[in-house]
């Protein structure tokens, strides 16, 4: 019998948790994010893209500070408000996410449309794959509907262990 994992495309698969060219998904986000921006007449600064590249990096999120310190290697400022006016601008603009577990942001990987982003996050390593979620359309958007509630943000977060430490703890 095929077991249901096996039964998975791999492409579908949550691009944190994938084995994946790396230097390919780079490029390819900061190659959407520009297109974005040039689509809505957004300003994407150096300052901007730097935040993003250095999101993009790793599959981790990243607090406001770690970020506002490698900013600071690359000679962008060293004052928290150069952090957090990029990282607004990133989240605003769909080209980032908050992870409220951590209080850190993570890069987009999927900006081509709009979502409800849901994060598994790794308790041991703190790496984090972003999956594509309906849940504002299921179970609780009909309770929203119901009490006249109007949802403007999801965010689902869900805690485990991730395929490699789950690998290194069996081996």
């Amino acid at each position: 019998m095929t077991s249901k994992a096996a039964k998975i495309n791999k492409d579908s698969l949550p691009l944190g948790f994938a084995q994946h060219n790396h230097g390919t998904c780079m490029s390819e986000a900061l190659s959407a994010a520009d297109a974005l921006c040039v689509a809505r007449g957004l300003r994407f600064t150096p300052v901007r893209r730097k935040a993003l590249e250095i999101l993009l990096q790793d599959h981790r999120a990243l607090g406001a500070y770690a970020i506002l310190d490698r900013l600071r290697e690359e000679g962008f400022g060293s004052q928290p408000p150069v952090a957090y006016r990029a990282l607004d601008f990133l989240v605003a603009n769909g080209l980032a996410h908050k992870i409220e577990r951590l209080n850190a942001f993570i890069a987009c990987v999927h900006t081509h449309h709009s979502h409800t982003p849901a994060f598994m996050i790794c308790r041991s390593c703190d790496a984090v794959a972003e999956a594509l979620s309906t849940s504002a359309r299921g179970v609780l958007h009909d309770a929203a509907h119901a009490t006249g509630f109007h949802i403007e943000r999801t965010v689902i977060e869900a805690e485990g262990i991730c395929p490699t430490c789950t690998d290194k703890a069996n081996p």
